[in-house]
């Protein structure tokens, strides 16, 4: 049971990373920090350096990797617009309908038919992202379908649509990197963050986005409590802290698909939807708790019932 707990251990991790990552979001542009985030990590992967061996990638494994990246790059900047514009504990379990949106990509382009898991599965999915827009259980017939409209209508939901849709694409080349080719943990590990680095800073060119000196707080203009100048800013402590995590969830991640089927490593670590949510919830005194939470573990149920489809 050694994946589960490398499994479990990347769902916790995940989790107290989406709660540092809407903290320091509060005080940072999303860019902005995805870009800061990529260099620390890339610094951290460097101990990954000891067992690379150049030589065991391929040219198509390189270039597999440089698009599942800059997928993931911009699924993780849309991820983080999410998280500084939504409550988190509205945004992860819209986060987590990936499965749902593969079904459906699935079934609309290629022809594949939906089990019967896989129905049911996505009608939780449905169910639980229509509970977390609406306002009372005791709704008029007329307020019904206010969910639905707040959904397409409201700017903020793009960046939720446009990351399940770079997720979707990303994760099936995970899969054909790490099972199908084979690719070294240390390789895909290294090769993983020098290209994230890559894409954000070409995502910065291409927005013009301004970038600060994270070793040097904001300038106030009359600071009640000035801090030492030699005093890292908090923003920077939450980017140290905020990298740390990710590389633990993503190695962890990593290793457990290489111990047991993908599907049942995803099905553990979607418990870190549930987990922020309550918990980044009542850190950041969202309201709605109750009703978010249990909207959660219901698109949980839903992804668990469609990865199992085979049940």
């Amino acid at each position: 049971m050694i994946w589960f707990t490398l499994a479990l251990t990347s769902a916790v991790l995940s989790s107290i990373a989406a709660i540092t990552q809407k903290k320091a979001l509060v005080k940072m542009n999303a860019l902005e920090f995805s870009f800061h985030l990529s260099w620390v990590n890339l610094i951290i992967c460097l101990i990954f350096l000891f067992d690379f061996n150049p030589s065991n990638l391929t040219l198509q494994q390189t270039w597999v990797m440089f698009v599942k990246t800059l997928l993931q790059a911009l699924a993780f900047w849309c991820v983080m617009l999410s998280l500084k514009n939504l409550e988190i504990s509205s945004a992860l379990p819209l986060l987590a309908l990936t499965p749902g949106s593969v079904a459906i990509f699935a079934f609309i382009f290629i022809g594949e038919t939906l089990s019967l898991n896989e129905t049911l599965g996505l009608i939780l999915l449905l169910s639980g992202s229509y509970f977390i827009e609406m306002k009372t259980l005791g709704d008029p017939p007329r307020r019904m379908i206010e969910p639905f409209k707040v959904f397409f209508r409201t700017k903020k939901y793009i960046h939720v649509a446009a990351a399940l849709a770079f997720f979707t694409i990303s994760t099936i080349l995970d899969k054909y990197l790490l099972k199908d080719q084979k690719m070294d943990t240390s390789s895909f590990m290294l090769l993983q963050h020098v290209f994230f680095l890559f894409d954000f800073a070409i995502l910065l060119l291409i927005t013009r986005t301004r970038i600060t000196n994270p070793f040097n707080p904001p300038q106030q203009t009359q600071p009640q409590n000035p801090k030492p100048k030699h005093l890292i800013p908090n923003t920077l402590y939450l980017t140290l802290i905020t990298a740390v995590l990710t590389i633990g969830y993503r190695y962890t991640q990593i290793i457990a698909f290489t111990l047991a089927p993908v599907a049942l490593v995803i099905a553990i670590k979607r418990l870190s939807v549930f987990f922020a949510s309550v918990v980044g919830g009542k850190i950041f005194d969202e309201g709605g708790l109750l009703k978010k939470g249990i909207a959660a573990l219901i698109i949980v149920a839903g992804t668990l019932l469609m990865l199992f489809k085979n049940w």
